[in-house]
């Protein structure tokens, strides 16, 4: 037997890639399926030869075949029986997301097949399956004997970890990326909890796999103590299905979620059958679907249902908490310079203090809207029109208890039509003046309306804008930017406000989108009319070291109020806008560099008084989320709010240590001096566990809803199927 001397790192890879070469390429003749073309390179820095019979390498050995790589202290090869004799410490990685660790073993030399002692697999480095021996065959198959199975840190040897699955025998299939598991045991600790003769699990890279998910433990006052257990089920790559059985001791409930993508689009559907105690004698059951789908020649076709079948079982079970559901189906396209839009709705409201057959629940519409550039006029020429009607299916003449003193069963609709020329120029000294006009033509019939309004009209209303903007900028010497913007839009709207009921127009804002807007009324139906002037100012500061603040006030000036046929004011007591002067706005906004914001928006009538105010703050940072809102609105009752709105809402979350991090919300309402509602959750995690543990309570009551407090607990294994991105989670052991 000779022994060779060290030799320089690329002699010797060049050196061992030429021994084992040809009996490898001899291999991959008669099997060229399962192996890489490229022949297999060993690196090492001593290298023995015993005749031709083997090979020797040791110190710093590594092997490399397609996508493996075998790192070990010594690797000797025997070109007879086409094995490798491994000592170990010894790491054999798949080039994927499996890495073997263990003190010995006997492969064969493509890695595919053999045996390893004392082994420890590491799978997406997470799941660790640590087993006497490890059996591998066809580079597929492991097979672990008296395996433990855990995604927890060992810090110690000998120490338990959180929790562990230990079996007989364990498999695991590379290609379906699944675990089988005989005779499995579930320990927390030491301590034994649960017993599998059989078990099936996936690895930690399946995203989709059908079985059970983590299950959910619940304590309410008003459905009882119980537990949800959701069950996956995938169909196939394109659709799956999820159901959840809920049972307590207050109800029976089946919930379900079904998911399909085409290759133009998608659907899912989400919804639930229950048999409670709450309601006697009456099933129970909400559906909630949507999908959209590319057509051809750039439309979309969208689609959305949503049903229940009684008023309380969204609020009941916390599901998605809409007092007014809308189901709808519609066909867009939108171009550079064109846009059209066909749409069907369908409301029905869960609002005790409404009555569907007084809604107009039936809603479509029809709009087309395009822009055409003359070259000898210039500017922008703009066509819309618009098809819309409602309808409700009481066909009273007559008012019942509402507010708007018209009939309880008229129907609409309306054909409206408008052009428009626009026109921008820059001037002197940076002065930026546009000018706008147009007309439109509106049609209206009514049905079922009241005898004191027409049942139809026809309206042309022509318009005219002119706008001025003066931005300044200036930079100080620190380098903070600020920018100055005054406004002032001089506007006519011709005709007066119709007799004929206002169905559509019945609530209107008054804020920095719309204070250069013509009409700041919802819908066509209603237009402000007259001669108007809008002014505002707004000022932004950038700071060098990120903060920025932008400041918006504006007013409006009219010639005459806006009055309906009958004398009262069109526009409501909240909005800001009634009489020939607005009320006052002033928005502002505050954003600094530590993920702080504060966003406040208010109106102010003559005296300074409010008339409406809003604002929210949010904190967030890598340990913090937290938000904060405030909403003040008067008593309006041709809004149909009989009394004061003021309340308070808070909501965040806060990592309190490495692994805990707590969360709250709160409702709180000021004018009523009560609660609405309250919630806190605290929620433990580590590289293989998370533990959720969330209260509630909801403090409000109506005639169709109960005070409720909830308890939940949420115990998940980390590990199967659950990839840890935020790796600042994982424990570290002390050194």
């Amino acid at each position: 037997m000779t022994r060779a001397p060290a030799f320089p790192f690329r002699l010797l890879a060049l050196a061992a890639a030429l021994s084992l070469g040809a009996g490898l390429a001899h291999a991959q003749e008669r099997r060229p399926q399962a192996r890489p073309t490229e022949p297999a390179v060993l690196i090492a820095d001593d290298v023995t030869l015993d005749g031709a019979r083997s090979l020797t390498a040791s110190g710093n050995v590594e092997a490399v075949w397609g996508e493996q790589r075998l790192k070990a202290r010594s690797i000797t090869y025997d070109r007879q029986t086409e094995r490798l004799t491994i000592i170990g410490p010894l790491t054999l990685d798949d080039g994927e997301y499996t890495t073997v660790l263990a003190d010995a073993g006997e492969l064969s030399r493509d890695l595919r097949n053999g045996i390893l002692t004392g082994a420890r697999v590491v799978m997406d480095d997470q799941l660790q399956l640590a087993a006497n021996q490890v059996s591998r065959t066809e580079g597929r198959y492991s097979q672990l004997y008296k395996a433990a199975v855990t995604s927890c840190q060992i810090c110690k040897e000998g120490d338990d970890p959180l929790w562990q699955i230990r079996a007989r025998r364990v498999i695991h299939d590379a290609e379906t990326r699944q675990l089988f598991l005989e005779g499995a045991q579930f320990r927390v600790g030491s301590v034994p909890l649960a017993y599998f003769p059989r078990l099936r699990l996936p690895d930690p890279t399946v995203e989709r796999l059908t079985g059970f998910l983590t299950p959910t433990l619940y304590n309410s006052t008003l459905l009882g103590t119980g537990v949800k257990v959701p069950y996956f089920i995938r169909i196939g790559d394109d659709k799956d299905l999820t159901l959840t059985p809920y049972l307590s001791t207050e109800t029976r409930t089946l919930e379900f979620r079904y998911r399909q993508a085409f290759r133009n689009g998608g659907i899912e559907f989400e919804g639930a059958l229950t048999d409670d105690d709450l309601v006697r004698r009456e099933r129970r059951a909400y559906l909630f679907g949507r999908g959209v789908f590319s057509l051809r020649d750039g439309y979309v076709l969208r689609f959305d249902i949503e049903s229940v079948k009684d008023d309380a079982y969204l609020v009941d079970y916390g599901y998605p908490s809409k007092d007014r559901l809308d189901s709808e189906i519609s066909i867009e396209r939108v171009r550079r310079d064109e846009w059209r839009r066909a749409a069907l709705t369908y409301f029905h409201t869960l609002r005790g203090n409404e009555v569907n057959t007084t809604l107009p629940t039936s809603v479509g519409n029809i709009d087309y809207e395009k822009r055409f550039f003359p070259t000898r006029l210039g500017g922008e020429l703009r066509f819309s029109a618009q098809a819309h009607g409602h309808y409700r299916s009481s066909d009273l003449r007559t008012d019942g208890p509402d507010v708007d003193r018209f009939a309880d069963g008229r129907d609409v609709a309306r054909l409206t039509a408008s052009a428009d020329w626009m026109r921008s120029w820059s001037l002197a000294s940076g002065l930026q003046a546009s000018f706008r006009t147009g007309v439109a033509v509106d049609h209206i019939e009514m049905r079922d309306s009241a005898p004191t309004t027409r049942s139809q009209l026809t309206d042309a209303t022509p318009s005219a804008a002119l706008t001025l903007r003066y931005p300044l900028a200036k930079t100080t010497p620190g380098g903070t930017v600020h920018m100055i913007e005054p406004v002032v839009q001089l506007a006519w709207v011709g005709g007066s406000t119709p007799n004929i009921a206002n169905d559509e127009s019945t609530r209107s804002e008054f804020d920095e989108g719309n204070l250069l807007s013509l009409s700041r009324f919802a819908s066509a139906d209603r237009r402000e009319r007259g001669a108007s002037a809008a002014m505002g100012l707004s000022w932004t500061r950038f700071a060098p070291g990120g903060l920025r603040s932008t400041l918006s006030v504006g007013q409006i000036v009219r010639d005459r109020t806006q009055r309906e046929a009958t004398g009262e004011q069109t526009f409501s007591l909240s909005s800001g806008l009634r009489g020939t002067r607005s009320d006052v706005l002033i928005a502002g906004q505050i954003a600094t560099q530590n993920g702080l914001t504060l966003t406040a928006r208010s109106l102010f009538d003559g005296a300074f008084d409010t008339t409406k105010a809003e604002a929210r703050a949010g904190w967030r940072n890598a340990a913090l989320d937290l938000g904060a809102t405030y909403i003040w609105l008067r008593s309006d009752p041709q809004e149909e709010r009989p009394g004061t709105i003021s309340e308070w809402a808070f909501d965040g979350s806060y990592r309190i240590a490495r692994h805990w991090t707590g969360s709250a919300e709160w409702r709180y309402d000021v004018a009523s001096d009560r609660n609405v509602s309250a919630g806190v959750g605290l929620t433990y995690t580590n590289e293989c566990i998370d533990v959720t543990l969330s209260a509630s309570r909801r403090f409000t009551s109506s005639t169709i809803l109960e005070p409720s407090t909830d308890l939940s607990l949420t115990v998940g294994l980390r590990g199967f199927s659950a990839r840890t991105e935020d790796k600042s989670y994982v424990r570290e052991c002390k050194k």
